[in-house]
């Protein structure tokens, strides 16, 4: 099986410090090539992979203000489709413009559903409504789009340091902005008394100078954009992570990172969390702010070696791999889907 895997071109492949989708298709990525597979990664130039790289943008342009992203996101999407004859399957992971080639080609192509940023994106997904699709949770599944399996995002374990002795504080590691619910996380390091470390990318300034600024103190600490170690050193010596979503979660990989170190996790329910989260055992699934904070010290009965065993089990690059494997086998045929040949040896005859 030739495949071409299509990341997107916003951050590096895998990413300095954020970049949810790129983590996802690296980690998908490495785990295929572990594995023997044949995979072109189509990603920015300056990304990191072993298979082979395809590169037209020469750095991901949220990286370079320089780079108009509406140029290098098409020249980038269009290098794939011309060469879409050269491989067996074309899994794309770069959102809704793709799918507008697809009856363009005659390679089948897969298309993970990241979730939808807007709601119009719906309409596009729709029109293809037949093509070969896969959600991230079962959750986030739009009714009127046909999938051919759900597939939950795996994450490297290694990259994650278990602790069994848990910290005094709360962490919140993620996007600043209104969907993630951060100025609730702060609402509940003050009323419980907490110490909260927050972590993440601004992502809307306004939001942060008007409802995270005014609560940071020495309950409520902001330390910017964290990247793979400092991350880790976050999560595992943490009480508990929070992940207090205003609108529904499509997976939340933060979540299993948290649950990768032993951190339990507390969230709303809304969208996936309850997917990810075992309610009692590896966290609380709240259904307010109140249910959260009486959460807080109810984490001391949540067995941190149950946290890491559920994500080695269902959020690992193994599972997921194993599970993208399975829907590649569904659309080529399982005699179609193989590791590359190993190269035959080179004999020297003297």
């Amino acid at each position: 099986m030739r495949l071409a895997m299509l990341g997107p071109v916003s951050w590096r492949t895998p990413p300095r410090q954020y970049g949810a989708w790129e983590t996802v298709v690296s980690n998908l990525t490495e785990g295929l090539i572990r594995r023997g597979y044949d995979v072109t990664l189509f990603a920015s130039a300056d990304s990191l992979t072993a298979a082979k790289l395809y590169a037209v943008a020469p750095r991901a342009w949220s990286e370079d203000e320089t780079l108009d992203p509406r140029v290098w996101e098409h020249l980038h999407i269009s290098a794939v489709m011309e060469q879409a004859g050269e491989f067996d399957l074309i899994h794309n992971n770069f959102d809704l413009v793709p799918l507008t080639y697809s009856r363009l080609i005659e390679t089948p192509m897969l298309t993970t559903v990241h979730g939808f940023s807007l709601d119009q994106y719906r309409l596009v997904y729709r029109k293809y409504r037949n093509a070969n699709f896969v959600s991230i949770s079962d959750a986030d599944r739009d009714p009127y789009i046909n999938y051919a399996a759900t597939v939950y995002n795996g994450i490297r374990l290694d990259e994650f340091t278990f602790n069994p002795a848990p910290g005094d504080y709360l962490a919140f590691v993620g996007r600043i902005h209104p969907d993630k619910g951060v100025h609730l996380a702060a609402e509940l390091a003050l009323r419980s008394g907490r110490r909260l470390v927050i972590a993440g990318i601004i992502q809307d300034q306004e939001y942060f100078d008007t409802l995270i600024r005014p609560r940071l103190g020495s309950l409520v600490e902001f330390v910017g954009p964290v990247g793979p170690p400092e991350r880790d050193e976050i999560f595992r010596n943490a009480w508990a992570s929070l992940h207090l979503t205003t609108i529904p979660e499509r997976f939340g990989l933060a979540m299993a990172e948290s649950m990768a170190t032993g951190t339990p996790v507390i969230g709303f329910d809304r969208g996936s969390v309850r997917e990810v989260v075992e309610n009692g055992v590896t966290g609380f699934v709240v259904d307010d702010l109140d249910g959260a904070i009486a959460s807080v010290p109810r984490i001391a009965a949540i067995d941190r070696y149950a946290c890491r065993e559920r994500v080695a089990r269902l959020f690992s690059v193994d599972s997921m791999v194993e599970g993208y494997l399975d829907v590649y086998r569904s659309i080529l045929g399982p005699e179609n889907v193989r590791p590359a040949p190993a190269p035959e040896p080179v004999v020297d005859v003297g």
